[in-house]
């Protein structure tokens, strides 16, 4: 997300992995990072809509070693745990997964 939750970004969440840093020349990590960024601010408003707080639980953009877009979900373990119940309920409530 962008604008005022800006600094929630900086809540402790380490959303870094062991290849940060590391990139190819010639590589578009670019165009991945914007599609994934996308897709992760939709998720980061769903949270929120869900009663979610953002410096708790949220969608990150990344990319991966060939600059595809990668999303990951990064939060503090009991509320990740509250997460996975609250898509296991809605799973059970229509039947399944989309």
């Amino acid at each position: 997300m962008t604008g005022a939750d800006e600094g929630r970004l900086r809540d402790g969440l380490d959303v870094a992995g062991e290849d940060c840093g590391l990139w190819v020349p010639g590589v578009d990590y670019v165009a991945g990072w914007r599609e994934a960024r996308v897709t992760a601010d939709r998720l980061n408003r769903a949270l929120l809509r869900s009663g979610f707080e953002l410096s708790d639980v949220r969608a990150v953009a990344s990319t991966d070693g060939d600059g595809r877009g990668v999303v990951r979900v990064a939060g503090w373990p009991d509320v990740v745990e509250r997460l996975a119940g609250f898509l296991e309920t809605l799973a059970d409530g229509d039947g399944g997964a989309v």
